[in-house]
């Protein structure tokens, strides 16, 4: 099986938890950041390519652009703490003046960096019992992948959630989680018992029609 890094629930809830206790100057725009790369399923060079007018406040969406010939898409925030994370930082964003119309800015004034999420990711990491070699910031979109596929939502789906343009890519994340294949010995079972349930009946007709 492919090793493929990403985060168990009780760490993400833990990784949350842990960036909420912030409460510097960036505090709003990091928990933003984690929480709509989590929830959209975001590399790190994606976060730096939204803009500000890429959410969408009034119809609670954002535009994401993909890269690495991802397909870029735009997905409903239905989530609330979600929501609220991106909504308080958007607030702070657009009261702010700079050159550039990036979402997330760094303290000089630039799109924040790969380099600057990593350092971010590592930093939260460390106060939690996340082990080592998840502290990096891809491990996100890993995460959002595996949460689909244990909420049962069909391949199609998740890859386009993913922006991915193969579905060779998506069907990675199905060996990481037991959703997909209880469904499907579910639909078996009741296949089976539904065609013993009529063989049943067909015998009893048999026996009465002798």
């Amino acid at each position: 099986m492919k090793e493929l890094g990403y985060l168990l629930p009780h760490e993400t809830s833990d990784l949350i938890k842990e960036i909420k206790k912030e409460k510097g100057k960036n505090a709003a725009r990091n928990l933003a950041i984690f929480e709509i790369a989590i929830y959209a399923g975001l590399r790190a060079s994606e976060i730096s390519l939204i803009r500000i007018g890429d959410y969408d406040p009034q119809r609670k969406q954002i535009f994401c652009k993909r890269l690495k010939h991802s397909c870029s898409n735009t997905l409903r925030i239905i989530d609330d703490q979600v929501l609220q994370a991106l909504d308080l930082w958007y607030k702070c964003r657009i009261r702010q003046s700079y050159e550039t119309d990036a979402l997330f800015i760094s303290n000089k004034g630039y799109p924040i960096s790969r380099k600057q999420l990593d350092v971010l990711t590592k930093k939260y990491c460390r106060n939690t019992s996340i082990p080592a070699d998840k502290h990096h910031f891809h491990v996100l979109k890993h995460t959002r992948a595996v949460q689909l596929a244990d909420l049962g939502v069909n391949v199609q789906d998740i890859q386009w959630w993913l922006g991915h343009k193969k579905i060779e890519n998506t069907l990675i994340y199905m060996q990481f989680t037991t959703a997909q294949q209880d469904r499907l010995y579910r639909y078996l079972l009741a296949q089976e018992e539904g065609e013993y349930f009529e063989n049943q009946t067909a015998n009893q007709k048999n026996k009465c029609d002798i």
